[in-house]
């Protein structure tokens, strides 16, 4: 589905979710001094953002990552999947590579933290609504660094996950459903693919670059 056009000269119509209600008010209110733009729905998870963007259809999407129910990365991918020119701009308080990389996959158009001054944010929604994209230079460098590393297999992203939890290599065998030394053979190209000699440091830097969370 292909969303109607809006001329660039009218009010932009800005949908928002955040599963805080301070932060999703607190954008509403400077949002709605703007003369330019409007906030049309306000969304507390990614099930209800879904939603809410089939009703209202907005110009804007200013879309948190981690949501309860559904999260941001994956509320983008079922928008931008039915709406092919849906503008969403991921405004999220993790700047991890991982983080940005599976925003803007996902179908994202820009990227802000949610440390970034006002006018910043509403630069942001003005140059997306235009059609452009929107990287803050710190964003890009840690994208073009997360480009640059090697990927992780889904069974990897399985067993790093079980790594965190202090399984021993037996132990995720036995979860898995596979032999040790297949295991093994996971915890190596793991470590050999994040740069890191050891568990421990596999671990640090997998949470640095949001591969994993607690």
């Amino acid at each position: 589905m292909t969303l109607p056009s809006t001329p660039d000269s009218s009010v932009i119509r800005i949908l928002i979710s955040d599963d805080h209600p301070f932060m999703r008010e607190g954008l509403a209110a400077v949002l709605e001094y703007k003369l330019d733009m409007t906030v049309v729905g306000q969304a507390c998870n990614g099930y209800e953002a879904v939603e809410l963007f089939r009703q209202h259809q907005p110009d804007v999407t200013l879309m948190d990552l981690r949501m309860p129910e559904m999260s941001g990365v994956e509320a983008i991918a079922t928008i931008c999947a039915e709406f092919t020119n849906a503008r969403i701009i991921v405004l999220t308080t993790y700047d991890s590579d991982e983080d940005i990389y599976r925003g803007l996959r996902a179908g994202a158009k820009g990227y802000v933290l949610k440390d970034a001054e006002p006018d910043e944010l509403l630069a942001a929604i003005r140059a997306v609504h235009n059609g452009k994209h929107y990287i803050p230079p710190a964003v890009g460098a840690k994208l073009a660094e997360r480009l640059q590393s090697p990927e992780l297999t889904e069974r990897e992203l399985e067993v790093l996950r079980l790594m965190a939890t202090g399984k021993s290599n037996l132990e995720i065998s036995i979860v898995l459903a596979i032999a040790e030394g297949t295991v093994k053979f996971h915890v190596k190209n793991i470590l050999s693919k994040l740069g890191v000699s050891d568990r421990t440091q596999a671990m640090i830097v997998a949470l640095k670059r949001g591969i994993i969370t607690l």
